[in-house]
């Protein structure tokens, strides 16, 4: 794979698995199975490794859960919840320990504890303790904020609303919140039928009335905490055994293991007991032990490096594949999609199935080797499924001896089946895409969908149903986000009524204009991702607003790279070639995490006479609020720029930027005129090279450690 087709696959990869994100943990639809989303995730950890300067911040890394949902408060978490990265094979295993002895520059011979737990398949809950006493439960939410469930979870027998004995002041306690089998099927049979228990345990949490959650029998297993007033122990299994001690459930079957070994052994033992444990499990946690490793270690963007979930294989079973069809998404994308005749696979009953692209029906990668021994997916045929979670599962297998005579191999359409243009498949890209951009209704509408997403705007009482009635409208229409904040203008001046439609009253308006009015004042991360520009995640907007900090400084940089002379060059590669010679390609491109097949993405969007009209109405009637640098940490490197060269002796590579980053400064990957400072190691080249001829500052390792304060 050349670096264009990795460049392209990664996007694909990225933008596949935001998606599934967004499904599973924002609107309670998903699309994919765990299992499938697993195997993205590695793909793309893999294309990763192999092209590291390629890597987009959509990937799977950058993304914990989604936004806290409607009808419940929000609480900001003291400290991030993070989520967790995932393991199949002992091969993967081995190469997290690896990992983290490299990044500690542990010797061979130095040992290295890892705890060992069940992943309990419930719902993240973070439990807040001041002086002993249960103030306040959140679930994850994004990982940043969370729903405010104190009322509900104060009703599960196993949290404690008084810690006695020797409390922290200040103390958080993370666990899951479960049902047992035994009280799931109860409660099915009660007459209240959930799918499985996991999704009986999230329904029961959310209910608005804690009454309700009340006759729910939920359980919570504590495993970790967040903030603390002071640690609870040295190491991780000691810490979990002083949660118990406080009067936490904690799970009995977590070991202490000394190797690699171990560790998988323990896993076997645990996968043994999972069909007669009472509550689901779908993989055992690692934690590196010693809690002073783990806060050298640190984390990723959402996940931390000193822990590891390896997941248990995806159960299966076998149904007819009844027709194909094709779904278009807000980037263009013509998705094929399987209904399948319902079938019961781990006591989930599911009817579809995602068939990614057209490569995947044909039976080959997007490479050209062959999927399944080559077999092609038709409609009509007996497929293997699988699910590991209550998802919609992936096809593995097609049984040929089963295929009707008359069967014929599915013809992708080469056309748009909503709007009827031209649907084409750029080299090296996997998917097939309609042309019609803002004219294909399809397009059109799921952009407006992304944009009052959870994760995006955000705004109460205007969901996907909503937008949908709205862009169908002739009198109040939506075409554009821009109108959705032009609505109560467009309202008032309007014959036929919000308040007098189905589906709405005066009460139902006036709260929608109320919180579309609320809305209008927006974080520039958030804005940037409800854009829906193609790549651009959540941790990209993110990224950007951090590194330009206003909307403003954010537009010069794109528009200073899109009016280079070189610009309308009919050559994509020479385009591509002459921006990178540029200050402010150089800038977009130069920030860590952004890389050029983004921001190419990002300076077309805003070219696009159509698209930049568009964004434009929409800033005009936004607050957009800039990154506030105010209240953050002050460091002698806060809001500098750094680069990092040559070899690191005492401090690995990653750890450095670990920490710089934790220090307030960006870390690029390029020096430029924006550079502040460069860390040279022994065998720098070029870059320090390109640093003394810019005028930036260049420092050896010694004078960096004393500045991270390190001894």
């Amino acid at each position: 794979m050349d670096r264009g087709q990795a460049a392209d696959r990664i996007a694909d990869l990225a933008a596949r698995v935001a998606a599934a994100n967004q499904a599973y943990h924002a609107e309670d639809a998903p699309q994919i199975s765990d299992a499938e989303y697993d195997a993205l995730k590695a793909q793309l950890a893999a294309l990763e490794r192999d092209f590291p300067d390629l890597a987009l911040p959509d990937s799977p890394t950058g993304k914990v859960g989604a936004a806290p949902a409607d009808g419940f408060g929000k609480i900001v978490h003291a400290q991030r919840m993070m989520s967790l990265g995932n393991a199949f094979t002992e091969g993967d295993v081995a190469d997290f320990t690896a990992r983290v002895r490299s990044f500690l520059g542990l010797a061979p011979d130095m040992p290295l504890e890892v705890t060992a737990e069940p992943k309990i398949d419930g719902l993240s809950l973070s439990l807040r303790y001041e002086g002993g006493v249960l103030v306040h439960a959140a679930t994850r939410g994004d990982g940043v904020v969370g729903e405010n469930v104190t009322a509900n979870a104060r009703t599960i027998s196993d949290i404690p609303h008084q810690l006695e004995g020797d409390v922290p002041a200040i103390l958080e306690v993370r666990g899951e919140v479960y049902m047992g089998h035994d009280d799931f099927a109860a409660l099915n049979d009660a007459g209240r039928v959930f799918a499985n228990p996991r999704n009986a345990a999230a329904g029961s949490l959310r209910q608005i009335d804690p009454t309700v959650t009340a006759r729910r029998p939920l359980r919570f297993f504590a495993y970790g905490w967040g903030q603390l007033s002071e640690p609870l122990a040295p190491t991780q299994m000691a810490s979990v055994e002083r949660l118990a001690a406080l009067g936490f459930q904690t799970n009995p079957l977590t070991r202490l293991c000394t190797d690699t070994a171990q560790m998988i052994a323990t896993w076997a033992e645990i996968e043994q007991q999972r069909a007669t444990l009472g509550y689901d499990i779908d993989g055992v946690v690692y934690k590196v032990n010693d809690l002073a490793f783990q806060g050298r270690l640190g984390f990723r963007s959402t996940t931390p490096r000193w822990a590891l979930a390896h997941k248990f294989p995806a159960e299966t079973a076998w149904t007819r594949l009844e027709r194909i069809e094709i779904q278009v998404g807000r980037t263009g994308a013509l998705s094929p999609v399987a209904r399948l005749e319902p079938v019961t696979v781990g006591g989930v009953v599911v009817s579809n199935a995602t068939l990614h692209n057209e490569d995947y029906i044909a039976g080959q990668d997007s490479s050209g080797a062959p999927i399944r021994d080559g077999r092609d997916i038709r409609e009509g045929d007996w497929v293997k499924i699988y699910r590991a979670g209550d998802v919609i599962p992936k096809i593995a297998d097609v049984d040929l001896s089963r295929r009707p005579a008359d069967s014929v191999p599915y013809v992708f359409p080469s056309h748009c089946p909503e709007c009827g243009s031209e649907a084409i498949r750029e080299p090296g890209d996997s998917v097939r895409r309609c042309t019609g951009g803002l004219v294909c209704p399809a397009q059109a509408v799921e952009k407006l969908k992304h944009f009052v997403s959870r994760a995006a705007f955000d705004i109460d009482g205007l969901g996907a149903k909503q937008i949908e009635m709205f862009f169908a409208d002739d009198q109040l229409p939506i075409r554009e986000p821009a109108d959705i904040f032009t609505l109560a203008d467009r309202d008032a001046r309007n014959f036929t009524k919000l308040k007098n439609r189905e589906g709405f009253g005066e009460r139902s308006a006036e709260k929608l204009f109320a919180a579309i009015e609320d809305r209008r004042s927006i974080p520039m991360a958030r804005l940037i991702f409800a854009l829906g520009i193609r790549h651009v995640g959540e941790v990209a907007a993110a990224t950007l607003a951090r590194h330009f900090h206003d909307w403003p400084a954010l537009i010069a940089a794109i528009d200073g790279a899109v009016r280079e002379p070189a610009f309308a060059a009919p050559d994509d590669k020479a385009r591509r070639a002459t921006l990178a010679d540029s200050p402010n390609w150089a800038e977009l491109t130069g920030i860590d995490g952004i890389g050029a097949v983004l921001v190419d993405s990002l300076v077309t969007t805003f070219a696009q006479p159509t698209e930049r009209a568009s964004i434009d109405r929409l800033a005009t009637l936004l607050d957009i609020r800039p990154v506030d640098t105010a209240n953050a940490v002050q460091t002698e490197i806060s809001g500098k720029t750094l680069v990092f060269t040559g070899t690191l002796e005492r401090m690995t590579r990653a750890e450095a930027k670990a920490r710089a980053e934790a220090m307030g400064a960006k870390v690029a990957g390029s020096v430029s005129a924006k550079t502040d400072l460069l860390i040279a190691g022994p065998g720098a080249g070029s870059k320090a090279a390109k640093a003394e001829a810019l005028g930036v500052t260049v420092i050896d390792e010694d004078e960096w450690l004393r500045i991270a304060g390190v001894g």
